[in-house]
């Protein structure tokens, strides 16, 4: 999965430690004047490395070789390792001063990693932020300084059988009251055995819950506090656990099970991320051809969906910052992100590239174009690894039926504050 959820959380004093490592003695990468300064103009030259993971890493350095084309003076080693070791080999890497000049980084890493100190800040002037969708651009700021910018994007919108739905005499749900009322004919009408899989419980589960508390208004943190405990916050939750509650959506789905689900009819929609598509096409085959379609999230306050993907930082160490950026800004280019589609399938966080080839003219393609508009990701911290945790924890507690939205909240409140943000 692209979500880069972590089993292991390096904690908050990680990131106090190295702060206090030298990461502000001074010097050339040091954290010194050039941090966030301008980068020289002209053609790229020496040598980079580069980290990058999962199938973006391992086509990186088709990338690369475009790059160093149009920079012949210049170097770039790639190197490429899989998702599930990413978190801590960057840890590790930024604990013993041992960086890459770049690396690819888990949008919702940010916060914790930019607190260490090892990341540069973003150049000024050298990026439009205005060409990167809102949500994806606001993954890279922490404490109002952006730090790297997006690479690729993914966001969620509700999988559904058409040809169910089209039994049960439902359309495409547009605010809550529908969503439910779409669940409930796609089972009772359509012939399903679940008429929609939330995939609650266990790790990750905020990613499916948080997008109905910004449908509500509600939001994790504002001006530096945990709102976790708000109205809003349980209406959410309430309504998260309203189809749990009513035999619409499994309490548990087993690796695999939701997709084999899907194809056979068991499960009638589903909310998850572009990825889905191609399993969907391989798994469905011509059977499931035409059955199957995309929908935007429900709207109430907002029809608000969660932004994942990856962003591309600098780190401070680096002897060739002038050419990390510069190279970052290539793969950040509409043609790089073109290309990086057409290589591996990873949306492009440049919003120029929706405007031509497969991006604007498939269907499926431009309905997550169009929600990304509206999506978000988790505030920046450095703590946010375990404060999903404590999420998560809620949410199951609810959906199980061991307590109440109410008291849910309240805990999930007074233990986030306990962890606070690593501010």
């Amino acid at each position: 999965m692209r979500h880069w959820r972590h089993a292991t959380a390096v904690v908050a004093a990680l990131a106090l430690g190295v702060t206090g490592c030298g990461r502000d003695d001074g010097g050339p990468g040091a954290g010194g004047p050039s941090a966030g300064g301008a980068v020289a103009e002209g053609k790229a030259t020496g040598e980079i490395t580069v980290w990058a993971m999962g199938a973006e890493g391992e086509k990186l350095k088709a990338l690369a070789d475009d790059f160093t084309r149009e920079n012949p003076a210049a170097k770039v080693t790639v190197t490429a390792f899989p998702f599930d070791a990413a978190h801590d080999k960057l840890a590790t890497a930024i604990a013993g001063r041992q960086t890459p000049d770049v690396s690819m980084m888990g949008s919702t890493w940010m916060g914790e990693f930019a607190k260490t100190g090892a990341l540069d800040p973003t150049p000024a002037g050298l990026f439009d932020q205005a060409a990167f969708f809102p949500g994806a651009w606001d993954t890279t700021v922490v404490d109002g300084t952006a730090y790297g910018v997006p690479w690729y994007v993914e966001t969620r919108l509700i999988y559904h059988r058409t040809d169910l739905a089209a039994k049960a005499g439902v359309g495409k749900p547009a605010n809550w009251q529908e969503l439910t009322a779409f669940a409930k004919g796609l089972k009772e009408a359509g012939g399903a055995k679940w008429g929609i899989s939330l995939q609650p419980g266990g790790t990750g589960a905020w990613q499916s819950f948080l997008p109905f508390a910004w449908q509500a208004g509600a939001d994790v943190l504002a001006d530096g506090k945990f709102t976790l405990d708000t109205p809003q916050m349980r209406t959410a939750l309430e309504y998260y656990a309203s189809f749990f509650r009513q035999g619409l959506a499994p309490s548990q789905v087993a690796p695999g099970a939701q997709e084999s689900g899907f194809v056979s009819g068991d499960i009638g929609a589903f909310v998850s991320g572009p990825w889905h598509m191609s399993i969907l096409r391989e798994q469905g085959g011509p059977a499931l051809e035409g059955k199957w379609d995309v929908a935007p999230m429900p709207r109430e306050k907002a029809g608000t969906s969660f932004i994942g993907g990856a962003d591309l930082v600098v780190y401070r160490d680096t002897d060739n910052r002038d050419t990390a950026w510069k190279f970052v800004r290539y793969l950040t280019s509409p043609a790089a992100q073109q290309k990086l589609y057409d290589l591996v399938g990873s949306l492009p966080a440049v919003t120029a590239t929706w405007q031509s080839g497969k991006l604007a003219d498939d269907p499926l393609l431009k309905a997550f174009g169009a929600q990304l508009a509206d999506a978000k990701s988790p505030p920046a911290m450095a703590t946010w690894e375990q404060v999903a945790d404590v999420i998560d924890d809620g949410i199951e507690r609810v959906v199980r039926g061991v307590t109440d939205p109410a008291t849910a909240t309240r805990e999930m409140q007074a233990k986030a504050s306990a962890i606070g943000t690593g501010s």
